[in-house]
């Protein structure tokens, strides 16, 4: 169901390393969550880094849509960026897990497509 990466790199150099391949893979940032600042905001106490970058790739997002409006409930893909035993790790939702669920199956090479580019752009933003 999901799909992790760790670095030694710290969130912040995996946050400006994700910026740069989300656009080089023909997706796009839609938002980025930081999920700290919004509790805080919120008068809730809470100390870990946590990134949500919103990511899409509109062709995609157009061509699953036309085939089964209630996917949008699962989009744009997800991907978190955050701390845990010493490492940064990435992690998203499975595309392919996340569309089996709306039994479209004539849309699973698209949710193939989708994850194998995201599992690039993450092993791009964790590299190096």
């Amino acid at each position: 169901m999901l799909i992790k990466f760790s670095t030694d790199k710290t969130v912040t150099e995996v946050a400006a390393a994700l910026q740069l391949a989300v656009p080089a893979n023909h997706f796009g940032v839609m938002q980025v969550h930081n999920l700290k600042e919004s509790m805080i905001k919120k008068g809730v106490e809470f100390t870990r880094e946590c990134l949500v970058f919103e990511v899409c790739q509109p062709q995609q997002a157009k061509k699953v849509l036309e085939q089964n409006m209630s996917i949008s409930t699962a989009l744009p893909c997800r991907i978190s960026i955050y701390q845990e035993d010493g490492k940064t790790v990435l992690a998203t939702l499975k595309p392919t897990t996340l569309l089996a669920m709306f039994d479209t199956p004539q849309l699973a090479g698209s949710a193939r497509e989708v994850e194998d580019t995201i599992v690039k752009i993450m092993k791009q933003a964790t590299s190096g």
